[in-house]
């Protein structure tokens, strides 16, 4: 797939519920601002794209990331370098990343740190706390409206030495637009 498929906006305020073992994720989207990601992530959805997904990165009190279809193998050092098949063009705001953003990730270059400037197809992440340092530098596509205390839940569980999970956070995501 080189591009996201399109799909009908029907309602003006499009959400969703990210359901994982922790608790369930409540998300309100900013379709003005990125409304190619929100129809990205909303489609994506309704594809059950993310389910089976896990949290494949987790820094406390930075951010918890997911959305890496490559996350569903046990393969550890695989996580955060999958996505849908394309890239996104970023989507620039002047929303801040504060605690409960919702923002996706860049697409891995390499096992570098480096990072694409287009964003991952499918891999985003939630701040734990304010984070000035990612604004305008990612695309903000939503926040958190319930559930924030799943994710702390989930930023304060084990890690291994990449900040993945020592537990997998499997999740489902249900969209409604």
């Amino acid at each position: 797939m080189s591009s996201p498929p399109p799909i009908q906006w029907t309602k003006k305020n499009p959400k969703a519920t990210i359901s994982t073992s922790f608790g369930t994720i409540e998300l309100r989207f900013f379709a003005d601002d990125a409304p190619r990601h929100v129809e990205n992530f909303i489609n994506l959805a309704k594809m059950k794209f993310f389910n089976g997904t896990t949290f494949h990165r987790v820094i406390p009190k930075f951010l918890i990331q997911g959305g890496d279809p490559l996350s569903k193998n046990p393969d550890r050092t695989l996580h955060g370098t999958g996505g849908p098949g394309y890239t996104l063009p970023p989507e620039p705001s002047d929303r801040p990343h504060r605690r409960g953003t919702l923002s996706m990730a860049k697409v891995p270059r390499s096992a570098e740190t480096t990072r694409d400037p287009n964003d991952n197809g499918s891999q985003f992440f939630i701040c734990v706390e304010d984070a000035a340092s990612l604004d305008r530098n990612y695309t903000v596509f939503g926040k958190v409206v319930r559930g924030m205390d799943v994710v702390d839940k989930i930023a304060d569980i084990q890690r291994d030495e990449l900040d993945n999970p020592l537990q997998p956070v499997t999740m489902t995501i249900t969209a409604e637009n």
